[in-house]
């Protein structure tokens, strides 16, 4: 009996290590920038189609281009990345969407890039709150055709923003319902998250249109977290995609029609 209670104490004893370690590591797994591959500057904005609309904050500058979508009053996107991912990545992939009449603000995390400060939920909203205002004083921005898209923890970086600034509709590609709800992946509790990113309680709450895009086959975040996205949502649509999650959605071409008539509908 004390050979069993010495191993039961050992294992208690290793598990509150590893929770320990787990949570005073948890926002370099949840934002792993220092593993992405920064370029060393920006791309010239007039060769690449964009124009720098950075962002003071209060702990300092971070980037953000914006695709305009050549007219006036005209709808916009706010998009979210995912975390392993920065703003140059999405340039050419967003770039026909402003073509055909849609801005695009894409918007770095904090301490993601080229851009100052360290990501967390509350940076991270601080940032698309300040990104939302900046896109209304743009006379060629519909300021009621403002849609939120973001993908993976970026669909928490807008959920996160919908109680400050409420969009005309919401995009979640590959997204999670909460921080909290993925962390038993790594054997944690969930308490011990420090950005809860609770997207499910966002969705259930807004009363807009919201599309949800999810791979079938999603590795990272399960397919039954876009199910339950779209079940609470009071007008979610879910479409399910034949993809994992780094390769969805697997044809860009359909996703930006299903932007473009999700936003005229």
């Amino acid at each position: 009996m004390g050979s069993l209670l010495r191993f039961v104490l050992w294992g208690i004893v290793l598990y509150l290590s590893y929770a320990g370690f787990m949570f005073a590591v948890q926002r370099r797994i949840i934002f792993p920038r220092d593993l992405i591959s920064v370029p060393a500057s920006a791309p010239d904005p007039q060769a690449a189609g964009f124009e720098p609309l950075n962002l003071s904050l209060s702990w300092g500058r971070v980037e953000a281009w914006f695709l305009p979508p050549g007219g006036r009053r005209r709808p916009a996107v706010i998009f979210a990345h995912g975390n392993g991912e920065l703003i140059d990545h999405w340039l050419t992939p967003f770039r026909e969407l402003a073509q055909r009449g849609v801005g695009v603000y894409l918007v770095e995390f904090p301490g993601y890039g080229r851009s100052e400060g360290h990501p967390s939920q509350e940076s991270i909203t601080e940032t698309f709150v300040a990104a939302y205002d900046r896109l209304l004083t743009r006379p060629d921005v519909d300021p009621a055709r403002i849609v939120f898209v973001g993908r993976s923890v970026g669909g928490g970086a807008v959920c996160a923003l919908i109680p400050h600034r409420r969009p005309a509709a919401l995009v979640l590609m590959s997204t999670f319902t909460s921080a909290r709800a993925m962390a038993g992946r790594y054997l944690v509790p969930g308490f011990l998250v420090q950005d809860p990113f609770d997207n499910l309680s966002e969705v259930a709450a807004f009363d807009g249109p919201v599309l949800i895009l999810h791979g079938i086959r999603d590795d990272i975040i399960p397919y039954a977290h876009g199910q339950a996205l779209a079940r609470a949502s009071r007008q979610g649509r879910l479409i399910s995609q034949e993809c994992a999650h780094n390769d969805c959605p697997p044809d860009w071409d359909e996703f930006l029609d299903l932007i473009i008539g999700f936003i005229e509908q």
